[in-house]
């Protein structure tokens, strides 16, 4: 069977969620082995056939370990299949939630100089109830900038699953 490998890096879980979903739909295709990006700085990618990356936006930025990561071992990137796919809540609006129309995606593209082969973007989750009273106020504010919820009573799921399904059918 193939090995795939999985990086991801994620504040609330959510982009770790898509990935054990993606998981699930190549199961019989690839075996995956799953790290998170801040835990690791070089890997041998010899030994994968291929290589996702999946990484949430928080506070208008992607982690930092990940562009290092991606800085370090763009060549071994470049060499396999490899995909990368980017989770924000911008992305719950249809009209940005492409890698073309999405912000996000495009910042990390022109600031990584990596163009993966595949890409996606998704929609994240509002998770009121994970956040501190700073995190809070400070969600809701992007919120009501952005026309989003800022009823801190209730969690919404943004993503699509159905999406992240159909994306995974393409790796």
């Amino acid at each position: 069977m193939k090995k795939m490998l999985v990086l991801y890096s994620t504040v609330d879980g959510q982009t770790l969620k898509i990935i054990k979903a993606i998981e699930e739909v190549i199961s019989n295709q690839y075996t995956c082995e799953i790290m998170n990006i801040d835990e690791c700085e070089h890997i041998d990618m010899a030994i994968f056939d291929k290589v996702v990356i999946g990484a949430s936006v928080r506070y208008g930025h992607l982690n930092k370990k990940l562009y290092q990561f991606v800085a370090a071992n763009k060549t071994q990137l470049e060499a396999k299949d490899n995909s990368f796919f980017c989770v924000n809540l911008t992305a719950r609006k249809a009209e940005k939630n492409t890698p073309e129309t999405n912000a996000y995606m495009q910042a990390f593209l022109e600031k990584s100089s990596w163009v993966p082969k595949q890409q996606a973007v998704f929609a994240g989750a509002l998770l009121y109830s994970k956040y501190n009273w700073w995190q809070t106020l400070i969600i809701q504010l992007i919120m009501k900038i952005t026309g989003g919820s800022t009823d801190k009573t209730n969690d919404i799921e943004f993503t699509d699953w159905d999406k992240v399904k159909s994306f995974a059918k393409t790796l």
